[in-house]
């Protein structure tokens, strides 16, 4: 362990308690009856306990879903392709469980189609991986999810505008409050609002968007924005009483108008 972050990391095969110190709790989800993903959902669980977080493993989607409710870990790294329970229904699952609803969700499928990608991020996944993939590019996904659901955002901060006009953020429940209504926002719907709110009048650029909120910008991830923007605009636009606050501009990027 390179970092001192991890506490009790369960060996699953040999059924040992290994005593190290964490933060996180990482939860591999994968299929044992295909090779491929046996062989990632080891390969990510060494190199998730080289970065020092504990990782728990389960090998089919209903195992999962319990584990989940029982652990509670931090984040969750669910493939899509496991036995008796497919990863989407998992993934609808967690969100509708109280106790696990606000767990971030990376996806991994062998899936590559668009509307895979967009049925996950309707169902509340967070991010998504296609394989084959670098394992560094997990693991830069995992640290950047950590690092926005484990702190308060940075809107937080005394050097960023809390309240415009109508608008007040409240970040310390992830709510945004519009004159005398509020609305509760996942973690990563504040920070794309939080971006659009402090950058108000201007537009947000989708590189920008995907640079800043989750750490990285492929060309070909534009869709991801498209679908959380899309459940951010639905959330605002029930206590906007018929205003429409958020503007998209083709070809270019997103607007905040106050």
């Amino acid at each position: 362990v390179n970092d001192g972050r991890c506490v009790n990391a369960i060996d699953t095969k040999e059924g040992k308690e290994i005593s190290i110190e964490c933060d996180y709790v990482v939860m591999a989800a994968g299929s044992i009856k295909n090779v491929l993903s046996a062989d990632i959902n080891e390969l990510i669980k060494i190199n998730l306990e080289l970065q020092g977080y504990e990782v728990l493993q389960a090998f089919n989607g209903t195992e999962g879903f319990a584990l989940a409710k029982q652990e509670a870990p931090a984040l969750i790294v669910l493939d899509v392709m496991m036995p008796e329970v497919d990863g989407f229904t998992v993934a609808k699952r967690i969100r509708q469980n109280d106790d696990t609803k606000e767990i971030p969700i990376i996806m991994l499928t062998a899936l590559s189609q668009l509307n895979d990608k967009v049925t996950g991020f309707n169902l509340g996944v967070d991010d998504y991986l296609v394989k084959p993939f670098e394992i560094e590019e997990l693991l830069v996904r995992v640290r950047a999810l950590l690092k926005r659901t484990h702190q308060i955002p940075k809107s937080a901060s005394t050097r960023d505008l809390l309240t415009l006009g109508e608008i007040t953020l409240l970040p310390e429940t992830y709510n945004v409050k519009i004159n005398d209504k509020q609305v509760k926002l996942t973690p990563i719907e504040f920070d794309i609002f939080n971006l659009l709110f402090q950058n108000h009048g201007n537009m947000v650029s989708s590189a920008k968007l995907l640079k800043d909120i989750w750490g990285y910008s492929p060309d070909d991830d534009i869709e991801t924005i498209r679908v959380h923007i899309r459940h951010l605009r639905s959330k605002i636009d029930k206590i906007s009483d018929g205003k429409k606050y958020i503007e998209t501009i083709y070809g270019g990027g997103y607007k905040l108008n106050i």
